[in-house]
């Protein structure tokens, strides 16, 4: 296994694993319609300024897993933090140590980028995702809740 910087010419890959992903968090009843594709991910993933970086991993040459992530900051804490956007492993391939090994890397992403911490969202439904996470070591944070508006909104337009 090997994991690397994922690059513009991985996204293929990740669609089909992106796509892979969000069937199974539909399965579990995300009502989300998703939106992300190869296109999309060279789109916003590279050029002037990416809104993401990415991680693969590679079992015999196959992309079998990625993650996404980006930074920002957190005021409360002054600090900086790395945010987890996704993390997949293909199913067949699951159970070898590759999403802790992508966690483990992104986390040395974050500790070069100077953050401190990594966060992210976990469907509560994704009871294996959340017994992985747990099992990595990390906590909930309770209190919070997450929230999202489209700037349209904002602008007073309306969709």
């Amino acid at each position: 296994m090997k994991i690397r910087p994922a690059t513009a010419d991985d996204a293929e890959s990740i669609s089909k694993l992106a796509s892979e992903f969000h069937r199974y968090l539909a399965a579990l009843g995300d009502p989300t319609t998703f939106h992300f594709n190869a296109e999309t991910y060279r789109r916003d993933g590279f050029g002037e300024n990416p809104a993401f970086l990415s991680l693969v991993a590679e079992f015999e040459d196959k992309v079998v897993g990625y993650l996404i992530f980006h930074f920002g900051y957190d005021t409360d804490h002054s600090r900086r933090l790395a945010y987890v956007v996704d993390l997949y492993v293909d199913e067949a391939y699951r159970g070898r140590g590759i999403g802790k090994a992508l966690m483990i890397h992104v986390g040395e992403a974050a500790r070069a980028h100077g953050a401190t911490g990594l966060w992210w969202g976990v469907y509560e439904r994704n009871e294996s995702a959340r017994g992985f996470y747990e099992s990595l070591g990390a906590r909930y944070v309770r209190g919070v809740r997450f929230m999202l508006i489209k700037v349209e909104v904002l602008s007073g337009e309306s969709t």
